[in-house]
């Protein structure tokens, strides 16, 4: 079982800043900007790429979740930066699709 599954069962502590039936958020442990925030779906889904058709409302459900976590935590009017990466070569560390949330200061893009 992954390590985010674990933390949706309460097997593991989060600091959660949202929990619906469906989704969950919580700060990152090892944040890169002042406002770090995971918004995953509890069901257990692996890659972005896993998302088709059947399934595609998830990355809405999980941006509109991330918009009310931007106006909460007040980084909505400064701007803030949405990543989902995709497989082990984008940086993806744990394998259950989850969404970066980050804010709170300027943001640099390095290609």
């Amino acid at each position: 079982m992954c390590i985010f599954c674990k933390i949706v069962k309460g097997e593991i502590p989060a600091d959660r800043v949202y929990e619906d039936d469906k989704y969950m958020a919580f700060k990152d442990i090892n944040p890169k900007a002042p406002v770090h925030i995971l918004i995953i779906p509890k069901e257990h889904i692996g890659y972005l790429s896993e998302i088709d058709e059947s399934n595609k409302y998830i990355i809405g459900d999980m941006a509109i979740i991330a918009n009310k976590i931007a106006k909460n935590t007040g980084i909505d009017k400064s701007g803030y930066r949405i990543v989902i990466n995709n497989g082990p070569d984008s940086g993806q560390e744990v394998f259950h699709i989850h969404m970066h949330l980050l804010g709170g200061k300027k943001m640099v893009f390095k290609a």
